[in-house]
């Protein structure tokens, strides 16, 4: 990073300096700084240079009169784009003078590259997934009980601690139509995933099949 500035020339460059070499500093390398002078329409100087223009070369600002007076001197973000391709999000800041006169213009035009590349990969990570292959998770017991009681959770945006009686009745009616129980580890694991003790859900599972051994 560095300024391409006239010092001895123009005492708007040494003056505003610290600021614009502040914000290049807090967005480097992403951020292009440029202090324009808008009574000749020239770049004063520049910090973090994107493109080949320098000091004393055109700022192509246009009319400072015909912006719109609502803006309070701060214009933006908006949106800009390089010949590279890259997407320029800038800000447009008009400096006055102790009598109120335009004394020149700071633009801030920060990189959108990083923050495009960075929510691509946030969007490719929430992607939809493919359906898993199911015969690999059949025999997978572990898997099922994970499964049925973490959608009963989702599906009633209760913990597991609050759940109630009925809940956790359909939860193992729903594993013991799956099978799992017949897994003789299966019940400790159950136990252990409801956040319970195997004495409660021995009791639970012996209500849960009473009405069947009547039958």
């Amino acid at each position: 990073m560095g300024a391409v500035e006239n010092e001895r020339h123009d005492p708007r460059v040494p003056l505003w300096t610290p600021v614009c070499q502040a914000i290049a500093a807090l967005l480097s390398p992403y951020a292009e700084v440029v202090l324009h002078d808008p009574g000749t329409d020239r770049v004063l100087a520049i910090w973090n240079p994107m493109t080949s223009r320098g000091q004393g070369d055109p700022s192509l600002l246009g009319e400072l009169d015909d912006l719109d007076p609502s803006g309070k001197d701060v214009y933006g973000p908006y949106e800009k784009l390089l010949a590279d391709g890259r997407r320029l999000s800038s800000v447009s800041a008009i400096l006055r003078d102790a009598q109120g006169e335009p004394s020149a213009v700071l633009c801030v035009n920060l990189d959108r590259t990083p923050l495009e590349q960075a929510a691509a990969v946030l969007s490719a990570f929430a992607a939809p997934t493919v359906q898993r292959p199911q015969p690999l998770f059949e025999q997978d017991w572990f898997e099922r009980i994970q499964q049925v009681i973490g959608s009963h959770v989702r599906v009633t945006g209760r913990p597991v601690e609050r759940l109630s009686r009925e809940d956790r009745l359909t939860i193992l009616r729903r594993l013991e139509q799956d099978r799992v129980f017949a897994v003789r580890r299966a019940a400790p694991v159950v136990a252990g995933a409801l956040k319970i003790s195997r004495s409660t859900l021995y009791g639970l599972l012996a209500e849960l099949r009473a009405p069947r051994a009547k039958e």
